[in-house]
């Protein structure tokens, strides 16, 4: 369980390349107010990312006519909008349908996590993005919370939070995962501390005491130490007003809007329960509470924490994983870890915000790194596919109740309309009002397009 005190000082996870609270708040202003904004649709974005490949003839584009061996084994169910059926094991999603657009014609050339991550969370190709080397590295193109924490003017909160953690293996984060090349002032601030591994939905983000004044300041002086390593280890990295930065980041980790949106038990019983009080649940409630103090872009990654520890994609349903029990893909679709907390958690998401007020105001981007073949395997499961997989959207003036693109009768490649996964990104941060042709420069200063894909307008 994550206590609210290890979840304020673990917001920003230290060590060699990766993130600190004080060098996102120290982001280049200057950077900032180079781009030509234009008006956003929306103010904030949850950006949920399944991890591993969800199939998309077992979820979102069920192909009952397709032949046996490619016909999904489960059965397609009815939703509140006609013509738009969804997998009969997401019943509550059903009801929400009508905020929904589905995307059927994903597309893209990769069939690896490693490659397929980095472009969907940075919409480009890397050919240094090797396989299974998935080492992130300051050489590599921003992903999209980083892109808009550079945009984003600052605030009493972060512009981007990742949680519960960045997508990694064996305590590698994945390339994709943070800001490259635009250096740590722009990385999204990371929630580091996984929940205890064990295979039952434990909550992850519960409250704690206090910490007390003198375990902050021991924590601050570590931290100073950390960091003037990790200065060393960034040579070349702009440090000015490093320092400065880390005091405002210490001032940031004790205030009241900090300590309130990390405190989900300030929220009702019930609503808890509606979101399912498991990692994911409260990963979702929580993306809910910190747009809503002020974040701009809030990363859920669908992480499963085993037994064993570490991190592994729940969503990966070869099937046949000792780490899962040997189980089938399917029997692996049927798991808490995969469709039922999707369905509680994912609908209870759009139902808060639409009560609320903010679902017009929060693009909701439902999606992960590619989709499974068309053929089951002998696993009872699907592999990579990446040539035709669906994405998700909501919110932030998204018409519901609507399908984009299609796919063919085997839903293995588009039959019409294909998008890219940089054509999802350029979507997010044009809603939020960053033109995606907008400049940035890597460390020698060469000039880049934030991203090559072209916004959705039609989802509009």
């Amino acid at each position: 369980m994550i206590h609210r005190r290890e979840a304020l000082m673990h917001l920003g996870q230290v060590g060699l390349g990766a993130l600190t609270l004080a060098q996102l708040l120290a982001r280049s202003s200057a950077a900032s107010r180079s781009s030509r904004t234009t008006k956003p649709r929306a103010k904030s974005c949850i950006f949920l990312f399944l991890w591993g490949g969800p199939p998309q003839q077992d979820m979102w584009d069920v192909k009952l006519e397709a032949p046996s061996g490619i016909r999904s084994q489960f059965r397609a169910s009815r939703t509140v909008v006609p013509g738009l059926d969804l997998c009969e094991h997401m019943p509550l999603i059903a009801r929400q349908a009508d905020k929904i657009a589905v995307i059927r014609s994903m597309s893209h050339s990769s069939n690896d996590h490693e490659v397929s991550i980095y472009r969907a969370l940075t919409g480009q190709q890397d050919p240094g993005v090797a396989v299974p080397n998935h080492f992130r590295r300051r050489s590599q193109f921003p992903n999209v919370g980083a892109g808009v924490t550079h945009f984003s003017p600052p605030g009493r909160m972060p512009a981007s939070i990742t949680v519960p953690g960045p997508v990694s293996y064996s305590g590698i984060s994945f390339a994709g995962t943070y800001s490259g090349f635009l250096g740590p002032r722009n990385d999204p601030v990371e929630l580091s501390v996984p929940p205890k591994p064990d295979l039952r939905p434990a909550s992850a983000f519960g409250p704690g005491p206090a910490m007390p004044a003198e375990r902050m300041s021991a924590r601050r002086g570590l931290l100073q130490n950390i960091e003037a390593q990790d200065r060393l280890l960034q040579a070349g990295a702009p440090v000015r007003g490093f320092d400065r930065s880390r005091e405002r980041a210490f001032t940031l980790l004790s205030s009241s809007a900090a300590k309130d949106a990390l405190d989900l038990e300030r929220e009702n019983a019930r609503l808890r329960d509606r979101y399912g009080r498991n990692v994911y649940g409260d990963s979702f409630l929580l993306a809910r509470r910190l747009i809503e103090s002020g974040v701009r872009l809030v990363t859920v990654n669908w992480l499963h924490f085993p037994r064993g520890g570490g991190t592994i994609n729940p969503w990966d349903n070869h099937g046949g994983s000792a780490i899962f029990g040997g189980i089938s893909g399917y029997a692996m679709l049927t798991q808490w870890y995969c469709l039922p907390s999707l369905d509680r958690a994912y609908s209870a998401l759009l139902e808060d915000l639409a009560a609320r007020g903010l679902l017009d105001e929060t693009v909701v981007v439902l999606t992960g790194e590619f989709g499974r073949t068309p053929k089951i395997n002998t696993a009872g499961g699907r592999d990579h596919w990446g040539m035709c997989y669906s994405t998700v959207l909501a919110g932030g003036g998204v018409r519901g109740g609507q399908v984009h693109g299609a796919s063919d009768r085997d839903a293995a490649y588009p039959k019409s309309r294909p998008v890219a996964p940089e054509d999802v990104l350029a979507t997010i941060y044009s809603a939020l009002g960053i033109p995606p042709e907008s400049r940035i420069d890597d460390a020698l200063s060469r000039p880049y397009r934030l991203c090559e894909g072209q916004p959705l307008a039609a989802l509009f």
